[in-house]
């Protein structure tokens, strides 16, 4: 697996930077850039905050997750963990905008004279422009790409999906069978056909890729959200507790993460935001099954530790809906006062989860700490 992921993310590193040399060699106009603010950014900074969710910019760098995920079979976790997450960001962010830089820059300027921007629309951006710059080997070999990339993606992110599916069975909140291991390979292969059939659920509903980009980037920052208030909660429920990686540095980064994760998931647009609130919404009934059925806890303890999760999520779907019509709402709320209104009330929630939180840890969580 290891050495499969390894071999992709060469390809998918080397093939981008051929793409941004070959360009570049090929004519770069600096004058497409503008000589002021306003050529620059025609159209606001709104536009860059629309752009993040819809194009898929955020599930682009969602690669970072793979380091956590798969942080329990690393050597020295304390020390590979925060550098894997740092070199995965720092390497996706230069890549990223390298290769923005030198599309904008091989643009022919006479074409944005004519069409502008608005009227670059192409299919495929990079093989489509390769193609009108005559460089015919490049263009097949980003059609390759359009390929392996994603099909890497997708296996990388089968080990991590089935693992995060197989550990809640160790907390009693999923079926005991999907955390089975196969015996000669040690993969849970039951949570991997569970995950195999929702994406094609998911495939089947969502045809659209700028529609399910938006759907899975929105769904993946909710899941992102509990993280800040978790981690805190934790820590103050179980100081002592065994942690291989433990930064300092998080009582000041929780809140800035959720505020960033809120706007980020602002920024998705109406009705995206809602309707993924309402299909998460549709995991309650397994939820409460396993609570009440293996839990032996407190449910109205529990309930009252989730108020802030359920209040927060109403919050966002009557903030996106009100909100600036950049981002798909009514314009009552207008830019950039939505955005101060979000993270004021973030900080608010964030803070609400942390005071509410179970002071009493898992008990199968204890468990697995002892071993």
């Amino acid at each position: 697996m290891t050495h499969f992921t390894n071999l992709i993310s060469i390809f998918k590193i080397l093939l981008p930077t051929l793409t941004i040399v070959v360009l570049i060699c090929s004519g770069f106009h600096a004058q497409n850039f503008g000589s002021n603010v306003h050529e620059f950014m025609p159209y606001g900074t709104r536009s860059i905050f629309e752009a993040t969710s819809v194009s898929g910019i955020i599930m682009s760098y969602d690669a970072f997750q793979t380091v956590i995920n798969m942080g329990g079979e690393l050597k020295n976790p304390r020390k590979n963990i925060l550098r894997g997450i740092l070199i995965s960001m720092i390497i996706t962010a230069a890549i990223y905008i390298m290769l923005q830089v030198t599309f904008i820059g091989a643009v022919e300027p006479s074409t944005l004279a004519k069409v502008g921007w608005h009227g670059i629309d192409f299919t495929s951006p990079f093989a489509d422009l390769a193609f009108i710059l005559g460089i015919n080997w490049l263009v097949i070999l980003l059609y390759l790409d359009a390929f392996v990339s994603p099909f890497g993606t997708g296996v990388a992110f089968v080990a991590t999906a089935s693992r995060a599916l197989a550990a809640m069975t160790h907390t009693r909140h999923l079926p005991k069978w999907l955390g089975r291991l196969n015996q000669k390979y040690l993969i849970p292969r039951y949570a991997m056909i569970a995950d195999l059939v929702l994406a094609v659920i998911l495939v089947s509903l969502f045809r659209n890729w700028n529609l399910l980009a938006t759907v899975i980037t929105a769904s993946t920052l909710i899941a992102y959200l509990t993280g800040p208030v978790t981690v805190i909660t934790l820590r103050k429920a179980k100081p002592n507790l065994n942690r291989p990686f433990k930064p300092r540095y998080m009582p000041y980064l929780a809140p800035i993460a959720f505020v960033l994760t809120s706007l980020a998931i602002y920024w998705s647009m109406w009705p995206t935001t809602i309707q993924v609130i309402l299909v998460i919404a549709l995991g309650l009934p397994i939820y409460f099954y396993y609570e009440i059925r293996y839990q032996h806890l407190n449910l109205k303890e529990q309930l009252r530790s989730c108020w802030w999760m359920i209040g927060y999520l109403i919050f966002m779907s009557v903030m996106s809906y009100v909100g600036s019509e950049g981002f798909g709402g009514q314009n009552w709320i207008k830019y950039p006062v939505d955005f101060v209104v979000i993270a004021v009330a973030s900080l608010g929630f964030y803070y609400w989860g942390i005071k509410t939180g179970l002071r009493k840890i898992d008990l199968y969580i204890e468990k697995d700490d002892k071993k």
